[in-house]
């Protein structure tokens, strides 16, 4: 493999985790904050159908779906280096599974402990062929999805990453333009059928949890349809040099996504104490903190790549996981 198509490859995997940050804050920030359910026929109900029907378990499983890449490459560079990739891989899976531990005291509904436990569980699955691993993948998160088991669908979609990883899937990216074109395309159709069955079921009122089930089991039954959409018209977009200059500041958001979805826990605990915010928000104003968080992410995530090589979090992770400075 080609130093450019390498770099190509480890870049669009920013950008797309990057993008996924964007969205699980949106989510996140509802229930670190207890935002007040909205009003009938208001700007805040409005957007709270909008968070369901188009954020709601569409970015955690592309987060998802990216640690099972990340796990293959991490996996195979260890082993081209002539390394023991299964030690270092656990000791990877222990550091961060720390973190979230530390992180799940200020925030129950952290995602990297799960991420951790399902690497371990998973890590058998690096040596299995990857058309079992894609075979098993596709069959458990359509079950997991029918049930609408969310917590459950985090497996497969960590499995499916990894099978994407043995596929090379993101190795010489720029010259796939016409398969991700039909993925796209497919995956638009088929999400779009999907948020319109959803729709339907849409209650009139703002949500109560006595008559909105159906509403949310559709929505989790859709949602990595959905999620499947958004990388393939993400990826299709960075085909372009105009798109990749533009969303630029994603990859840098993405290089350090450890530091950023630990550090979007942090501000919006402290801007929630400063102000008193805690069940006095309203859901628009969460939108209105997490658009200045993402402007002060951005940036700090931009001007520190410019110096420094990983982020703060990213560092301590490398160091503890090789046991040697980076």
């Amino acid at each position: 493999m080609k130093k450019v198509e390498r770099n190509e490859r480890i870049d669009t995997l920013d950008y797309l985790r990057g993008f996924s940050l964007l969205g699980i804050i949106l989510v996140n920030i509802l229930a670190m904050l207890s935002a007040q359910k909205p009003l009938p026929n208001t700007q805040d109900a409005f957007y709270q159908r909008f968070l369901f029907l188009f954020v709601e378990g569409r970015f955690y499983p592309i987060f998802s779906f990216l640690f099972g890449v990340g796990m293959y490459i991490f996996l195979t560079r260890a082993e081209r280096k002539g390394k023991n990739a299964t030690i270092l891989f656990l000791r990877r899976i222990i550091v961060l599974f720390i973190f979230g531990f530390i992180h799940f005291i200020f925030q129950p509904g952290e995602a990297l402990t799960v991420y951790a436990s399902c690497g371990l569980i998973l890590l058998p699955f690096y040596k299995v062929r990857k058309e079992i691993n894609l075979a098993i993948g596709i069959l458990l998160l359509i079950l997991f999805a029918i049930l609408a088991m969310k917590i459950f669908m985090t497996v497969p979609l960590i499995l499916l990453g990894l099978a994407a990883g043995q596929y090379r899937v993101f190795e010489e990216i720029t010259h796939k333009r016409k398969q991700i074109t039909i993925f796209t395309v497919s995956a638009f159709l088929l999400a779009a059928l999907g948020l319109f069955f959803q729709y339907q079921h849409m209650p009139l009122a703002p949500f109560n949890p006595f008559h909105i089930n159906r509403f949310l089991t559709i929505g989790i039954m859709i949602g990595p349809i959905v999620s499947a959409f958004y990388v393939g018209i993400l990826i299709l977009l960075l085909q372009s040099q105009f798109f990749r200059k533009i969303l630029s500041p994603l990859k840098s958001y993405g290089r350090m996504s450890l530091t950023n979805y630990v550090s979007q826990t942090v501000f919006i605990l402290v801007v929630g104490k400063a102000f008193d915010l805690f069940r006095h928000i309203t859901y628009l104003h969460t939108l209105y903190i997490c658009l200045v968080i993402y402007f002060i992410q951005l940036l700090f995530s931009a001007i520190w790549l410019r110096f420094f090589q990983y982020g703060p979090l990213e560092w301590i992770w490398r160091l503890a996981t090789y046991k040697e400075k980076p």
